[in-house]
């Protein structure tokens, strides 16, 4: 199955759950989101730095999350961003409908979904 090339949209429909998922496993800055998500993925994903940093103005604005600067680094200082309750509250709510969706979906295709075609 890992020669199936799933349409990008389809995960990029998902990137905020994605980041809202790592974040709250631990406060995270931009590159060390990319790089879990490349490295959980065994490379079959990669979170682009445009789509990561729109999800994070878009997250910050809608206060699902919360930035802050972390101390200086061998390259500089890194912005972290930080789960908020209503994040956690949203994330929990994008678990229960992508939880549902896989439900009705197993309804429709049964095991025709998980076979080869």
């Amino acid at each position: 199955m890992k020669d199936v090339i799933i349409e990008r949209d389809i995960i990029r429909n998902h990137i905020d759950t994605i980041i809202l998922h790592l974040l709250t496993e631990q406060d995270r800055y931009g590159y060390a989101v990319c790089k879990e998500v490349l490295e959980r993925t065994g490379g079959a994903y990669e979170l682009k730095e445009p789509s990561l940093y729109s999800a994070f103005r878009r997250l910050e604005r809608d206060k699902l999350i919360a930035s802050y600067w972390g101390d200086e680094s061998q390259g500089g200082r890194r912005k972290y961003y930080a789960i908020t309750d209503a994040g956690k509250a949203y994330y929990a709510q994008a678990m229960a409908q992508w939880q549902r969706v896989q439900e009705i979906m197993t309804m429709i295709l049964g095991a025709e979904g998980r076979k080869q075609v």
